[in-house]
C-alpha cells in the first residue's frame, strides 16, 4: 500500500533590507533594522500623524523630552533585528486599525520615517505566547492547537509582552 505523502516546503520570511514598520495587534510598532538605523539607531522617538494624507510619522527624539517614546530592543536584546514602539493610546487615538497584524515598507523624509497606511501592506502573524491554543475538536471537547507561525516557521516570532491592563503605556517618557 503506498502512502500518499507530500513534504512540506516551509518558508521563511524574506529579510527586508528597506526600512519597514509593522503595526502590531495591540497597537506597538515595530521597527526592523533598516528602519532603526534610517532614524540614527534612536532611544526614542516623536509619533505624528497626517489625518489628511494618512501617514504615521517617526522622528528621532532626545529621551525624555516630554512627547518622546523610548524605543526598545525586541526582548531586551540589543543583538535584535527589530525594535518597539509603545504605540497602543497612539493608535486608538488616531483610529488606526490594529485588528491584524500588518507590515508597510516605509521612506525617509525630512528626517522623519514615513509609514503611508493607503499604501499595500502585507499581513503579518506570529506565535505570540509559543503555547498550544485550545480549539474543540470534531467531538466538542478542547483539544490542543499549535499556535499561529509566522510562514510555518515555529521559531520565526519571538515573545512580546504585553502592557499591563490599567498601567501607563510602557515605553513613554
Amino acid at each position: 500500500m503506498q502512502m500518499a505523502f507530500e513534504t512540506f516546503k516551509r518558508q521563511r520570511m524574506p529579510v527586508l533590507t528597506d526600512p519597514a514598520i509593522t503595526i502590531q495587534k495591540r497597537g506597538n510598532l515595530s521597527l526592523n533594522s533598516a528602519a532603526y538605523e534610517a532614524l540614527g539607531s534612536p532611544e526614542a522617538v516623536e509619533l505624528l500623524y497626517d489625518r489628511e494624507r494618512r501617514l504615521i510619522a517617526l522622528r528621532k527624539a532626545a529621551p525624555g523630552t516630554e512627547y518622546a517614546y523610548v524605543v526598545r530592543p525586541l526582548n531586551g536584546n540589543r543583538r535584535t533585528t527589530s525594535w518597539l514602539v509603545a504605540g497602543m493610546a497612539f493608535a486608538m487615538y488616531y483610529g488606526i486599525p490594529v485588528e491584524i497584524a500588518r507590515r508597510w515598507i516605509c521612506r525617509l523624509e525630512d528626517d522623519m520615517l514615513i509609514l503611508d497606511l493607503n499604501e499595500p501592506s502585507q499581513e503579518v502573524s506570529g506565535n505570540r505566547n509559543r503555547q498550544l491554543r485550545e480549539a474543540p475538536s470534531a467531538n466538542g471537547a478542547s483539544a490542543p492547537q499549535p499556535g499561529p507561525h509566522l510562514n510555518g516557521s515555529p521559531t520565526a516570532a519571538p515573545q512580546v509582552s504585553s502592557p499591563t491592563p490599567n498601567a501607563p503605556e510602557g515605553g513613554r517618557t
